[in-house]
């Protein structure tokens, strides 16, 4: 028999502002610790994801990032410092959080998502967290994902654009409905202008959107909530 999950008096003190809440209790604190997420990507969107997704007790939290840390990354990549200056992100990131939230197991993949190791490690995580910034990685995550049915929440960033989804994998609407493949999806290069409070506006949306999920009481699902961080103007689009 599996042996049940308790909070510890340390965990119950970590936790104090967020397990009175409505939607988490004891229970869903439990959940959270219990839950497993990947996080494709430890850039700009990657990085407050995974510091608010560790702060908040996710039990595993695995990460994928093939890049290393330069010093253009350092306005909007707030888990690296300048010490950090040309080491692998993924590492970096397990380093910083696991400072954070010892309670979290943090363990990363210092290479690309691919065709050739896709299917089995998305297949090991309750949900993924899209936080890339190429299309051709995008669509074989929302290809892969439909097939091993798991959940993952979308995000992306363009100068003071951004967008956020949730695709629960249930045989409704996908990523790729609401943006179709094109040829020329292979050749994309995304804007490299932004502030970085925007992006962290963006990933700090898709935290809330994976926690939510986790809890059992999803948000944005086969909506897209598109962020003009210009105007502060924010909209829903159901997919």
């Amino acid at each position: 028999m599996m042996e049940q999950q308790i909070l510890s008096s340390e965990e119950k003190t970590r936790y104090e502002r967020q397990i009175p809440l409505s939607y988490v209790g004891e229970e869903g604190q439990l959940k959270l610790k219990e839950s497993s997420v990947l996080v494709i990507g430890a850039g700009g969107l990657g990085s407050p994801v995974l510091l608010y997704l560790a702060a908040a007790g996710v039990g595993r939290l695995d990460i994928v990032d093939d890049d290393v840390v330069s010093l253009g990354n350092l306005n909007r990549q707030i888990l690296y410092g300048v010490d950090d200056l040309g080491k692998p992100k993924a590492e970096c990131a397990v380093a910083r959080l696991q400072l954070l939230n010892p309670n979290c197991r943090v363990e990363c993949f210092t290479e690309r998502l691919t065709e050739a190791n896709a299917e089995q490690l998305i297949s090991q995580y309750d949900l993924l967290v899209d936080a890339t910034d190429n299309l051709p990685t995008r669509y074989l995550i929302d290809r892969v994902c439909a097939q091993q049915k798991v959940p993952f929440v979308y995000g992306s960033v363009s100068q003071d654009d951004g967008h956020v989804a949730y695709f629960p994998c249930d045989g409704g609407s996908s990523y790729s409905d609401l943006f179709p493949y094109s040829p020329d999806v292979e050749h994309f290069e995304g804007s490299k202008l932004v502030l970085g409070a925007h992006v962290g506006m963006v990933a700090s949306m898709q935290a809330m959107v994976a926690l939510k999920a986790l809890l059992g009481k999803p948000v944005l699902a086969h909506t897209l909530m598109t962020i003009d961080s210009d105007g502060m103007n924010f909209m829903k689009i159901k997919v």
